[in-house]
């Protein structure tokens, strides 16, 4: 693949959502750090770019690119609809079961893994924060982008916004998902990479297979918003509003 390891790692999922699963195997941030080069995230993570390179280029040979991922063609109003009614559907059902199992193999397994002590605290912190994360873009970001859009199939003026500029709580959201992407990923190195122990019990088991759900969610979920939707929607502010 030509060039690639010079361009952003956010360029090449916007282009392709499936290479997104090749950088979920090496552990490579194509969410909050995709505004980086693949050459500098793989030289980050101590991976060889030459495997990285070899294996998005494997994907042609597996599979077409699905059309339901053609995010960057999407009004940003149905793009905000999309994330609502999959990303954060899924989190309003995917936290409260996680909130319990996570604290349930603490209180049980705690004593021969204090890790699991660590996990339970910082997930909790994470569901405390994505719930009133969701609440802001749900209650006042989300519809504004949707005003923006209907403006401009209508050829009419979008309403002057509360925030002074889309920039504000886009820089508040974005920092949010940082926040939530750090959490995840201490949980990942706290967990060894969700590896069980021995004497994990199926709930043991179970959660950390939602665990690991739960972060591949939430990358996709933040690289829609922060690579796609965000960056359009400060472009179509300027052009309406200027």
């Amino acid at each position: 693949m030509e060039n690639v390891s010079t361009r952003m790692i956010k360029e090449i999922v916007n282009e392709d959502f499936r290479t997104a699963a090749v950088f979920e195997k090496y552990s490579i941030d194509f969410c909050c750090g995709g505004k980086k080069p693949l050459e500098a995230a793989c030289r980050e993570q101590g991976v060889d770019v030459a495997e990285v390179l070899a294996d998005l280029s494997d994907l042609d040979r597996v599979a077409p690119a699905r059309d339901g991922a053609r995010y960057m063609e999407w009004e940003l109003d149905l793009l905000a609809q999309y994330i609502v009614q999959n990303h954060h559907q899924y989190l309003r059902r995917a936290i409260p079961t996680l909130l319990a199992h996570t604290q349930k193999i603490a209180s049980v397994h705690g004593k021969n893994h204090p890790e699991l002590l660590s996990i339970a605290e910082q997930f909790e912190a994470i569901a405390n924060e994505l719930n009133a994360h969701m609440m802001k873009e749900e209650r006042m970001l989300f519809p504004y982008i949707s005003a923006l859009a209907a403006a401009r199939r209508d050829g009419t003026t979008p309403p002057r916004p509360p925030f002074q500029t889309i920039r504000n709580p886009i820089a508040m959201m974005e920092s949010e998902h940082q926040s939530a992407g750090d959490g995840t990923a201490f949980i990942r190195n706290a967990s060894k990479g969700f590896a069980l122990p021995a004497d994990a019990c199926t709930t043991y088991r179970v959660t950390y297979q939602e665990l690991e759900e739960f972060e591949r969610d939430l990358h996709q979920h933040v690289h829609l918003e922060n690579n796609i939707l965000f960056p359009k929607a400060i472009e179509l502010e300027a052009a309406l509003l200027g």
